[in-house]
């Protein structure tokens, strides 16, 4: 008899008969091993509820806590920082979450911290050794107003004096001021004014700076040749020339167009010679911009990429040179800044009620002598040609500078040049066709920067620039 007989025999004389059997039969082992999976799987369930319990945690804490630190980094709220952002948690009730609140704000930033990280105790996680998850709650906001140079081109051709739009455009503009330039922003956002119609008036004291030959001295516009729309600065030493000063106009009443009523067709010379018409360079006095915007009136017709070619000419840092005499406000005496600074914004709003439309010039001859210049800036060109000159030889005295497409391609040349700087490019389509509509949009820097508009939204349109050039930022 082997050993494993003789175990066998022993236990069966040691142990009641039932015992024996059941110690014996082995059909109950599956019970005990599916009471131990289901013991698993509840555990795991339980790891699981532990998990999700801590994912929900961490996006509600997550989710007071950005909102916290949004509303406590606004520069335009006045407020304590810090209280702000704990307030938002006391009236979730989690002031007790709130481990710090940490707030660094100068003149021009405001940046709020607040850590709300906890630990959440676990309900089942515990049986594997881990009795709490640590739920990180942590953001940061930051509202930065950087250095900004802003150019305001707009638009005051004849069409203007439509549908009350000069007056929106008046509203408008001082929205956008008053909204930009806060105390907040004093020496940080400077505005230029570049009004156009069919050209831009500079002013005398930056004619003062161009090489330019002096024909006259009603206004102060200059002629470039088409190549100078692929570029984004003005040269100091380039000789340009003196745009001719006067009107291509059908209509005279008498008068010398200075005393005629500035609200008619009459006095439209093709570059605007009023002093409220000039460029109005690197400006933060709010009043002043609003003043003299609010005294533009609609004249001439439409040439929109002269008006840009000036808007981004004051943004290229080549403009300093001009910028030391041009009368700008001492703060901004070393504007514009170098297309490499990174805390400065360029940006440009440029905004038109139509189209590029055919603009002429006076041939040479017409044109060369002072008594010749004279004549012209007190006569119509159209009106005198019809008086005085047979059909036949009316085209003698002028010739295209412009046609529509042309102009439409030379703005478009203008866009590039400055979108390829790094200018951004707003554009609003005032009440304009589908045309003038798709050659805007085409200039934005995307189609989220144009905005085509009817009536008083141009109010809406310049609010919502303005707040967007001062956006607040969710950094982390």
């Amino acid at each position: 008899m082997t050993d494993a007989h003789r175990s066998e025999a022993k236990l069966q004389t040691a142990l009641p008969g039932f015992l024996y059997r059941f110690a014996h039969k082995e059909d109950g082992s599956i019970t005990i091993f599916a009471v131990f999976l289901v013991l698993i799987m509840v555990l795991l369930g339980g790891v699981g509820v532990d998990l999700m319990r801590h994912e929900r945690e961490r996006s509600r804490v997550q989710a007071v806590a950005d909102r916290a630190v949004l509303a406590a980094a606004d520069l335009d709220q006045t407020l304590d920082p810090e209280e702000v952002a704990r307030d938002y948690f006391n009236k979730a009730g989690m002031s007790e979450y709130v481990s710090s609140v940490v707030v660094d704000e100068g003149l021009n930033y405001r940046r709020v911290t607040v850590d709300a990280s906890r630990n959440l105790n676990t309900l089942f996680m515990d049986n594997f050794g881990t009795d709490k998850l640590y739920v990180p709650a942590k953001s940061t906001a930051e509202e930065k107003i950087n250095k900004v140079e802003i150019s305001m081109v707009l638009d005051i051709s004849g069409s203007m004096r439509e549908n009350n739009k000069i007056n929106n455009l008046h509203n408008a503009s001082a929205v956008f001021i008053d909204t930009v330039l806060k105390p907040e922003n004093e020496d940080l956002i400077s505005v230029s004014v570049v009004p156009y119609t069919a050209q831009v008036n500079v002013g005398k004291k930056i004619m003062r700076k161009l090489n330019v030959d002096r024909l006259h001295n009603f206004s102060f516009c200059v002629d470039f040749d088409d190549s100078e729309f692929k570029e984004t600065a003005i040269s100091t030493t380039r000789k340009y020339e003196h745009m001719q000063h006067f009107e291509a106009g059908y209509s005279w009443n008498g008068k010398e167009f200075a005393n005629q009523d500035r609200y008619n067709n009459i006095d439209n010379p093709g570059c605007p010679k009023r002093k409220y018409e000039t460029v109005y360079p690197f400006s933060q006095n709010a009043t002043a911009l609003k003043n003299r915007i609010a005294k533009f009136r609609p004249r001439a017709n439409t040439s929109i990429h002269l008006g840009l070619k000036w808007g981004v000419a004051l943004l290229d840092p080549s403009f300093q040179e001009i910028n030391e005499t041009a009368g700008v406000d001492p703060a901004f005496q070393g504007r514009p800044a170098p297309y490499r600074d990174i805390d400065t914004l360029k940006t440009v709003i440029l905004m038109t009620d139509g189209i590029n439309v055919r603009t002429r010039r006076l041939v040479a001859e017409a044109y060369s002598q002072k008594d010749y210049r004279r004549h012209w800036s007190d006569f119509p060109l159209y009106y005198w040609l019809n008086e005085n000159v047979r059909w036949e030889e009316r085209h003698k005295y002028y010739w295209t500078k412009y046609t529509p497409t042309q102009a439409d391609n030379l703005l478009e040349n203008i866009c590039d040049a400055a979108k390829a700087k790094g200018i951004v490019i707003w554009s609003i389509g005032f009440e304009v066709n589908d045309h003038g509509a798709s050659v805007m949009k085409d200039c934005a820097s995307s189609d989220s920067h144009f905005f085509r508009v009817e009536g008083a939204e141009i109010v809406d349109a310049f609010e919502a620039i303005a707040r967007q050039i001062n956006q607040l930022r969710l950094t982390q």
